[in-house]
């Protein structure tokens, strides 16, 4: 496999600049600009709503293992405090749970981009190397 290199990139620039013309390149270049920000907004959208299904099924369960009954109190008011500190502790301890299993899945999610990232550096590398020893052959 062979890279584009700079006299394809200019080549296909120059083409470019001869199909569309020279007042068309910046709006084509507004519209793929514009198309990939929508994609990865879509992208990041869609990501965001899994993630935000995931937290409150977690917080459902969570909420549901933590519950515990409220006191028994000789007045309504009393017992009616006591669960509201209760739930606002057991809210706490929830979102408390909720960030930490957030901040561990985008470290765990940057481990594994970073590790590929340096696959694909390592293969491109050896790639390199191995174009330029047929050059040197050839």
């Amino acid at each position: 496999m062979s890279t584009i290199g700079i006299p394809g990139l200019i080549l296909i620039l120059v083409l470019a600049l001869v199909l569309f013309g020279p007042k068309k390149l910046p709006e084509l270049g507004r519209a793929v600009g514009h198309t990939l920000k929508e994609f990865k907004n879509a992208t990041r959208s869609l990501t965001s709503d899994d993630d935000e299904e995931d937290d409150k099924a977690k917080a459902k369960e969570l909420a549901a293992k933590t519950a515990t009954p409220a006191p028994a109190a000789t007045t309504a008011t009393t017992a009616t405090t006591a669960a509201t500190s209760t739930d606002k502790t057991t809210a706490a301890a929830d979102q408390d749970a909720l960030d930490r299993e957030r901040i561990e899945r985008e470290v765990r999610e940057r481990l594994e981009r970073e590790r590929l990232e340096k696959e694909i550096r390592a293969k491109l590398e050896q790639e390199r190397l191995q174009a330029e020893q047929g050059q040197h052959k050839a």
